[in-house]
């Protein structure tokens, strides 16, 4: 009986720790998410520069 007690203790540890680890997993798989969102917005708009960058180039071109 008194063999239990300490077992429950460090059984209750462990599943703590388990949740702790489950709710940081959670949280950088959140935050890797909202990265890959940024960096897709990101690659967008340097695509839209880049194409205007070409445009004055070509109109340079022609002009002059």
């Amino acid at each position: 009986m008194m063999n239990d007690l300490p077992n429950a203790a460090a059984i209750e540890r462990i599943e703590r720790a388990l949740a702790r680890i489950e709710r940081a997993g959670q949280a950088r798989a959140f935050a890797t998410h909202a990265l890959d969102r940024r960096h897709d917005l990101l690659r967008v708009r340097m695509g839209e520069a880049i194409a205007a960058l070409d445009a004055v180039i070509a109109r340079e071109r022609e002009q002059g």
